[in-house]
């Protein structure tokens, strides 16, 4: 299916472009925060067993999973307020443009850091809804990479600015976080980004653990942003880009 977008480009719907990474249930499945892999496990009771393998009537499978901890998630700023608002309530609109672009985090002071002047790229771009950012070096390995304990690298504060500028609604990043891994629970790109405590801004969103492989150009696009329907802070997501022509 062809269709023709209000920007009198076209994108064709038969031609995803698939930035989740599956969940799976063993140790091949990413995580992060220290927590075990995911468990897909048979409902055995009462002499039944749901594994057709083992003589069941049909697969009926218990899965364990935490969604900031073990894949592609999308979270809404209930993630970091004492309210837990659901991301079900806070994402209504599914489609929208978006742009990628790569980056190679700086070092600094052992650390590595995706700071404003990484972005400099998004000079001469009025508006973004959405915003994608691979970082580099990039490999398939962040599919199945324990990042735990890891220090992975993370954002700087520095480059709220520019994204509040820009009008983000949407980041979509290839890392664990936003922030780094031990800064005392800070958090403080999660707050700046969504404006906690002072002005909280309800539209925003956070996409972690996307993985955007190297066959996929930096550019605009349009963004199929599914959200598994939870009501959490956080639920498991598929973005899913279109070339626009």
């Amino acid at each position: 299916m062809i269709i023709k977008l209000e920007n009198g480009k076209t994108a064709d719907l038969s031609k995803g472009l698939d930035l989740s990474i599956s969940l799976r249930g063993d140790e091949t499945n990413p995580r992060a925060w220290y927590v075990d892999p995911p468990t897909f496990e048979p409902v055995r009771a009462n002499g039944w067993i749901g594994a057709v393998k083992e003589g069941g009537d049909v697969n009926f499978r218990d899965i364990f999973f935490n969604p900031h901890g073990h894949g592609t998630h999308t979270e809404c700023l209930g993630h970091i307020t004492e309210k837990i608002y659901s991301i079900n309530d806070h994402i209504d609109n599914f489609f929208c443009f978006a742009e990628v672009i790569s980056v190679e985090p700086k070092k600094i002071d052992g650390d590595q850091v995706i700071t404003d002047e990484l972005l400099n790229q998004l000079d001469g771009i009025e508006q973004i809804e959405a915003l994608i950012i691979r970082t580099l070096p990039n490999s398939d390995e962040k599919c199945s990479k324990n990042y735990s304990d890891t220090n992975p690298p993370y954002f700087s504060i520095d480059c709220i600015t520019r994204l509040n500028k820009l009008g983000v609604k949407h980041l979509l990043v290839d890392l664990p976080s936003v922030d780094k891994e031990a800064d005392n629970g800070e958090l403080a790109f999660h707050h700046a980004f969504w404006g906690v405590p002072d002005k909280p801004n309800f539209e925003r969103t956070i996409t972690e653990l996307i993985y955007v492989s190297n066959e996929i150009s930096d550019g605009s696009y349009l963004l199929n942003l599914q959200v598994a329907n939870f009501e959490n802070d956080a639920a498991p997501s598929r973005p899913v880009l279109f070339e626009l022509k």
